[in-house]
Order: C-alpha cells, then sequence, then structure tokens
C-alpha cells in the first residue's frame, strides 16, 4: 500500500514538472498580455467572471502547451543538457499520458471559455490551434518566436472580445491588436534570450530559433524589439488622445518597463548563458509592470 501511494505521488508530481509549474514564469508571460487586454477593454474594472476564466484558463493553456512541446521536443531534449532529464524526455511520463495530459487540460480550458460569448469561443479555437502548431513551427521557421508571440498574445483580442460581448471578428478594437503586436515584438525579445541559452545545443540538433537566426546582431536585435514594443505600448494611448497628464500612470508603467529592459541588456551584454536566462525570467516584471500602469491609469485618474 505504501508503495502504491509513492508511486502514486511521484507520478503527480512528474505530471506537475511536465506541466512545469514548478517554473511560473511562462504563467506570467501569458497571463499579463491577456490582462492588459482585459483590464483595458473593461477601462480597469472587468467583470469579475471574466477574470477569473482568463486567468484559469491562461494557467490551464500555458500547461498544455508546455505537454505538448515536451511531446513534440521528445526525441529533441535528450540532446539538450538543460532539458535531457525533463518527464516525457526520461521516460517517467509516457508519450499516451501526456496526450491524454493534453487533451484533458484544453478540455477543461474549453468547458472555462463556454461561460464567455460566441466569438471568445471561436477565438479560443484559434488559440488551440496556435498552441498546437508552435512546437513544430522550430523545424522549419527560423523565427519561431514571432509564433511564439502570436500565441501568448492571443488571449488579448479573446479577452476584448469577452469584455465587449463583440459578435464579429471584425468588431475587435484596432488598440487589441497594437497590445498583440506589440506582445509579438517582446516575446520574439524575450524569448531569443531563453533561446541564447540553447543555442549551441540547438544548431547540434537541428532546432531553429532567433537567436541563431540573429547571431552575432542578437543583443541589437533585441533592443530594436524592446524599443518596437514600448512604441506600441505608447502608441496605443497617444492614439486615444491621451497626453502625459491625463495618462501620466499608463505611461509611469512604460518607463519602469523600459528600465527593466535596459536592465535585461546589461545583463546579456557578454553572452553569458546563466545571465541571459537572468534577463529572460526579468521579464515577467515587464509585463506586470505595464498591467499595474494600465489599472492605475483608469483607477486613479
Amino acid at each position: 500500500m505504501q508503495t502504491d501511494k509513492s508511486s502514486t505521488k511521484e507520478k503527480l508530481n512528474n505530471y506537475w514538472l511536465l506541466m512545469r509549474f514548478d517554473k511560473p514564469i511562462g504563467i506570467y508571460l501569458v497571463l499579463w498580455p491577456t490582462l492588459w487586454g482585459l483590464f483595458f477593454a473593461a477601462e480597469g474594472l472587468p467583470k469579475i467572471h471574466l477574470l477569473i476564466i482568463f486567468t484559469l484558463g491562461c494557467i490551464l493553456m500555458r500547461a498544455a502547451g508546455c505537454v505538448i512541446n515536451d511531446y513534440a521536443d521528445r526525441h529533441f531534449d535528450k540532446h539538450v543538457s538543460r532539458t535531457k532529464d525533463r518527464p516525457l524526455t526520461s521516460g517517467r511520463v509516457s508519450e499516451k499520458e501526456a496526450l491524454l495530459l493534453f487533451s484533458g487540460l484544453c478540455l477543461v480550458a474549453f468547458i472555462l471559455v463556454l461561460f464567455t460569448n460566441k466569438l471568445t469561443v471561436l477565438l479560443s479555437v484559434v488559440a488551440l490551434f496556435l498552441a498546437i502548431i508552435y512546437p513544430f513551427t522550430k523545424r522549419f521557421i527560423s523565427l519561431p518566436q514571432a509564433w511564439l508571440g502570436i500565441a501568448f498574445g492571443w488571449g488579448i483580442p479573446m479577452a476584448f472580445a469577452a469584455q465587449l460581448n463583440l459578435s464579429n471578428f471584425s468588431d475587435i478594437p484596432l488598440v487589441a491588436w497594437k497590445f498583440l503586436a506589440a506582445n509579438i515584438c517582446w516575446s520574439i525579445a524575450y524569448d531569443t534570450m531563453y533561446a541564447m541559452v540553447d543555442r549551441e545545443d540547438d544548431l547540434r540538433v537541428g532546432i531553429k530559433s532567433s537567436a541563431i537566426l540573429f547571431g552575432q546582431y542578437d543583443r541589437l536585435i533585441i533592443g530594436i524589439l524592446q524599443a518596437a514594443t514600448l512604441i506600441l505600448l505608447f502608441d496605443v494611448i497617444i492614439d486615444l488622445g491621451h497626453d502625459w497628464h491625463s495618462a501620466k500612470f499608463y505611461f509611469l508603467g512604460i518607463i519602469i518597463a523600459a528600465s527593466f529592459m535596459l536592465y535585461q541588456q546589461f545583463l546579456i551584454k557578454d553572452l553569458k548563458q546563466s545571465l541571459c536566462f537572468k534577463a529572460f525570467l526579468n521579464n515577467h516584471w515587464v509585463g506586470l509592470s505595464i498591467l499595474i500602469g494600465i489599472i492605475c491609469h483608469f483607477q486613479l485618474n
């Protein structure tokens, strides 16, 4: 009996690790942009049931994305020092178990989205497609991080559709797509930092990434993408007719985010793997700073 309990506990722990719940950075990088959209669409006060649905949905879909990513990379991960001991690659979780876990997570997430409106449900199907396809883009696309940015940011138009109870795809406002564009630039920047950690291993096993594509210009292009992110975020509020006085908290959030980006540039200047990874993790604060700026803009002005 004790052996069975230990075996069950070990199996659940391996599922936990496969879903990457021990490393919540991915949750933040999906959740913060989604909440940018939700709080902006709601002018700072979203419907509570939507806040719960989108928060849980981000957690579940990030977990599902990790599972399907490890399934897709199961034959590659064994050749990469950082990933060779992951549950699926090491055999502690079977391929069948991984697919069942992925399906279960997606099903629960889909049940949650059924409590929104029709357009949001339809957009969730696109979100599922993006999540499934992303792991395989690393075989064929030199810039898979762009696809990641769309997948991680797709919650933005979904949030606008749900909060504003929109009926048609064309009704999604331009501001939602500007936030998504900003998230794509930001995602390419931070995931390039992440890819810089595995660049040599990826070259050896044939995985494509932005770190390989950018080569010696990686820091420069990351900086350009970070600047593009900030410009798009500034444009969101300026295009709505706001100035510094009327949107000071929003601008302050972006300025704080910019300071974190400068710190990341300092961390990656010598291309040390540990510091590149630290820079990647620091992006949690970028997303959170922008979210706080949005909330304060609507609540304190």
